[in-house]
């Protein structure tokens, strides 16, 4: 069985028009969701391993749906 997601359903486009450097460690969001934050644990190819900083549960996503959180404000929201 495929499960689809949101972004394959209604074809939601993740480009931008700036690269980003996400790197383990770093704290992020997916898509244009502002919740939930995630630390990004590793990286290989065009997938990255995240863990939800809220309940700790472990993900897979496309690196290219993943938006780093580079304000502080940002981090603190996630951390409230």
């Amino acid at each position: 069985m495929f499960l689809s997601s949101y972004s394959d359903v209604f074809r939601i486009q993740h480009e931008r028009d700036r690269a980003e450097d996400i790197r383990p460690g770093d704290q992020v969001r997916c898509g244009e969701n502002l919740y939930p934050h995630f630390e990004v644990i590793a990286i290989d190819g065009d997938k990255a391993w995240l863990r939800n900083v809220t309940d700790r549960s472990d993900h897979l996503a496309p690196l290219s749906r993943c938006r780093k959180l580079s304000a502080a404000s940002d981090v603190q929201m996630a951390a409230a």
